[in-house]
């Protein structure tokens, strides 16, 4: 284990993978799903509480972080008209879903469940991201989610007495992040939708580069 104050150093990569998504973002080379970006910051600031009222100390400013960033980006989105991503369906249900784990949080007001609710909340609020991120990764940049898995490795290389208060939303952020990196900088989708795929009589064929399912949005021109 490292000692608890690198946790300040964590914070420090975060918050500069948070202001390099942040210019993309002003400069038009993110389009960032609001519904996400919103509630991805307003559901790590009630676990933030949570922790806190636990006595979580140091260690949740990676819930902190992982909170006021997100809110930072929603703003942004709006400074340039080439950072809007259209809304559809999938997106308002998405965070129809996540306010009520949040909802849930303030009639239970419960340590555990209360955690377990913005937990919820916030891979919720996600999905939106996680299949634009699957589908048009050049729609998103690593940097944030680079910064917060290395605060989240950090953080969990800190805890010396592992407790579900202590280690959940690190843990979570950290699997978070890193499937994100994965789909961003990895460019997953897009490369296995460009794999050869073979038709019944086993001669290849090109696979579809581009899914037309319901409820997924395009970037506004």
């Amino acid at each position: 284990m490292i000692d608890v104050h690198f946790v300040f150093l964590g914070a420090a990569v975060n918050a500069l993978g948070q202001a390099l998504y942040v210019v993309d973002t002003v400069r038009g080379r993110n389009q960032p799903n609001r519904v996400t970006w919103l509630l991805w910051g307003l559901a790590p600031l009630l676990a933030f509480a949570v922790e806190i009222n636990d006595g979580v100390g140091l260690r949740s400013l990676l819930t902190f972080m992982v909170g006021f960033g997100p809110l930072v980006v929603f703003a942004a989105s709006f400074v340039n008209p080439k950072s809007v991503w259209r809304l559809g369906p999938l997106d308002y249900s998405c965070g129809a879903l996540s306010i009520g784990g949040t909802i849930g949080w303030v009639v239970t007001r419960e340590g555990l469940v209360a955690l377990g609710a913005a937990v919820a909340a916030d891979a919720l609020a996600g999905v939106p991201t996680l299949i634009k991120s699957w589908r048009l990764p050049e729609s998103e940049s690593g940097s944030i989610y680079m910064g917060s898995f290395a605060n989240a490795v950090i953080t969990l290389l800190t805890v010396e007495h592992v407790s579900a208060p202590v280690v959940t939303f690190p843990l979570y952020i950290g699997i978070l992040s890193l499937v994100q990196i994965t789909l961003v900088s990895g460019r997953v989708g897009p490369r296995l939708r460009r794999a050869p795929a073979r038709d019944g009589t086993g001669a290849e064929t090109g696979a579809e580069t581009r899914e037309g399912t319901p409820g997924w949005s395009d970037v506004e021109k």
